[in-house]
């Protein structure tokens, strides 16, 4: 595998670490202590391209590719984690499938105004009963003529306090389990659907999500993406791709944590020296960058197989794995680091901390990817 990026690959970065560093990292903690929805910020990602990064420019995108857009959520992700999984969700799981299984009427009308930033879109699998075990899932839709009508709840979904429309994965034949879900797109103005408040989360707070609910919600048969019965398949085929965003978010974040530990332990002092020059921290930094490394190269991997059209299922389970797991080490190493600062919101480290937990959970727990990988290695 090449990892040499190439000049267009190389300007992403760099374009979004430039922003990350001036727009996003200075009002990370004012976002994160208020709940704030960091809309100015999401606008300006949309006029750089960044809300439809790997969608063709024939239907909004900016045409780049997967590694292009694994780079853009690391480096979002730095200066604020949850500006970070806001574009993630658009990107990934919405704009996403919509490329993949949307007819031209769904793509003209559900996808190009989402890739270009002007609307903001979600993703609705997770149900109070029904987590990992998305077959398990009691939203309903039933056909009536030239509408389904939805019935049910959905919760933790990103952007759902903001999004203009969601995917939604409903049962259209429970006794065929799940192989009975379809999916559909819902927008937030139709008749019966609601949303409750914002939920009241550990990190990524600048990210709004919320449950949604649906009660006799009649859409019309156009909006099925795809066929009844392909929902699953849309679904899990989806989250894939969308855990090469989580994996980048969470390299992100754990970057940023490691970039102020190295910082704060060249100017603390102890003993009459920095603490840079004890040996348990260098170590501590050494373990960090390593980690760090290494979840990048698997992201890129996972990124590089997306971009090449191959099936991916077991890499990006596996940067995704160890890219979450990493980033709550390395976080943690970064409260050890600063000490008694690293425990109060004086310093950062604390909020990437906190960030970092969620992605072990969404788009699949550390469990599920683990499941998904020993499949993979156990198959022949």
């Amino acid at each position: 595998m090449d990892i040499q990026l190439t000049e267009e690959q190389r300007q992403v970065r760099d374009l979004c670490r430039e922003f990350a560093q001036k727009e996003l990292a200075p009002n990370a903690r004012r976002w994160d202590a208020d709940h704030v929805f960091p809309r100015e910020a999401v606008r300006q990602l949309a006029e750089m391209g960044l809300m439809g990064v790997a969608i063709p420019p024939e239907w909004g995108g900016a045409g780049m590719d997967n590694v292009a857009y694994a780079i853009a959520m690391e480096e979002i992700s730095a200066g604020c984690a949850g500006t970070g999984v806001i574009m993630s969700v658009n990107n990934s799981l919405y704009c996403d499938p919509l490329l993949k299984y949307g007819t031209d009427a769904q793509k003209k009308e559900f996808l190009v105004p989402f890739a270009k930033g002007e609307r903001l879109g979600c993703f609705a699998l997770t149900e109070p009963m029904s987590g990992s075990d998305a077959a398990e899932m009691r939203t309903v839709a039933a056909r009536r003529g030239d509408e389904y009508v939805l019935d049910g709840s959905k919760n933790f979904i990103t952007n759902g306090p903001q999004a203009d429309v969601l995917l939604v994965f409903a049962m259209t034949d429970k006794a065929k389990k799940h192989k009975g879900i379809s999916a559909f797109l819902v927008p937030s103005d139709a008749k019966g659907f609601t949303r409750g408040k914002p939920d009241e989360k550990v990190g990524i707070r600048a990210s709004g999500s919320c449950s949604v609910f649906f009660e006799g919600c009649a859409i019309p048969a156009r909006f099925r993406l795809g066929e009844e019965g392909d929902g699953f398949k849309i679904a899990m085929a989806t989250l894939d791709g969308g855990r090469i965003g989580v994996a980048g978010q969470a390299l992100g974040i754990a970057r940023a944590a490691f970039d102020e530990a190295r910082a704060y332990a060249k100017e603390r002092k102890a003993f009459g020296q920095v603490i840079s020059s004890f040996q348990a921290i260098q170590f501590m930094l050494a373990d960090m960058a390593t980690e760090i490394d290494a979840a990048r190269l698997l992201v890129w991997r996972a990124a590089t197989l997306k971009d090449r059209g191959v099936r991916h299922s077991a890499e990006s389970a596996m940067a995704k794995l160890y890219a979450s797991e990493m980033s709550e080490r390395v976080t943690s190493k970064a409260i050890q680091i600063h000490g008694g600062y690293g425990y109060v919101k004086e310093y950062d480290v604390e909020r990437h901390w906190r960030d970092s937990r969620i992605t072990e959970i969404y788009e699949g727990t550390s469990e599920i990817q683990r499941i998904v990988i020993s499949a993979a290695v156990l198959k022949d």
